[in-house]
């Protein structure tokens, strides 16, 4: 009686935990932006992250109970078959029906998960009909940023430094030109690097894409709030792998179009690529 009471007290703090971390991982969840002692993921503002957000959920309520499934099952033997309670053990070595429930059970936990999963992953992948496009090119160690349906607009963000915050802007993530974008509009992001291996996340998208130099990879998002948004490079690309982050700034659209005739005024003395002429040779 004793030991039954204790295993159900066991269980009991075990499930109190799980809730009580999963309250505070939903109370702390902050948009656009991480924040102290946060357990949860950031918001979500896109289709994807939604899905992405949805599915770890599910994913965590389906491991909680595998593994109270498993510490039940080890309690009990600790508690019925420990050399006190049982000094005479069981001499059994095969048992079909357990042995094809242990093989069985795995497989069919794995399916489960495998549908939605490559639901998810076909989302990710399907670039819807875009609205704009965006070319993101990592370097070290900033971004480059081209619009290519607007005037081959261009430009650099770097990073904020400390002493130049202003107010609201947090540190490591601000950088001194946003990338500007619609709300609830597709957006196909191109993504390359000019040196070595970069990638442009941002958690509240549910994006992140390698840039990789010489080749072209895309993704996309449909950002369904106003709002600042923060990434940064993901992938170790030198000693400031660190100081390499993204800002998104979702706007209205009629913000958007202001933004841009700023923008093109602003930008307009940006040094274009350097073209290397051929050689009578080749």
């Amino acid at each position: 009686m004793r030991s039954a009471i204790g295993l159900l007290a066991i269980l009991g703090v075990v499930v109190v935990v799980g809730v009580l971390a999963w309250t505070a991982g939903q109370a702390f969840a902050a948009e656009g932006v991480a924040e102290p002692w946060q357990l949860g993921l950031q918001d979500a503002v896109t289709p994807v992250m939604h899905d992405i957000t949805q599915f770890h959920n599910w994913m965590l309520g389906l491991i909680t109970f595998i593994t109270l499934f498993v510490l039940a099952l080890l309690l009990i033997v600790m508690v019925k078959f420990n050399a006190k309670a049982n000094p005479t053990p069981s001499k059994t070595t095969h048992n079909t029906t357990i042995e094809v429930v242990w093989t069985v059970a795995p497989i069919l936990i794995l399916l489960v998960i495998a549908i939605p999963s490559f639901r998810l992953l076909y989302l990710q992948r399907d670039i819807p009909q875009a609205d704009m496009t965006i070319k993101a090119i990592g370097n070290q160690w900033y971004w480059s940023y081209e619009y290519p349906d607007h005037d081959d607009l261009t430009f650099d963000a770097l990073m904020v430094e400390e002493e130049d915050l202003k107010p609201g802007q947090p540190r490591l993530l601000a950088t001194d030109n946003d990338v500007v974008v619609p709300v609830n509009k597709t957006v196909r992001v191109i993504v390359t690097a000019s040196d070595v291996i970069h990638n442009w996340a941002i958690p509240s998208f549910g994006i992140k894409m390698d840039g990789i130099p010489g080749r072209l990879n895309e993704t996309w998002f449909r950002a369904e709030k106003t709002g600042v948004y923060y990434g940064q490079c993901s992938e170790l690309c030198g000693i400031r792998h660190a100081f390499m982050p993204i800002t998104v700034r979702v706007v209205s659209e009629e913000d958007f179009a202001a933004w841009l005739v700023d923008a093109k005024k602003q930008f307009a003395g940006a040094p274009e690529p350097t073209k290397v002429a051929a050689t009578s040779g080749e």
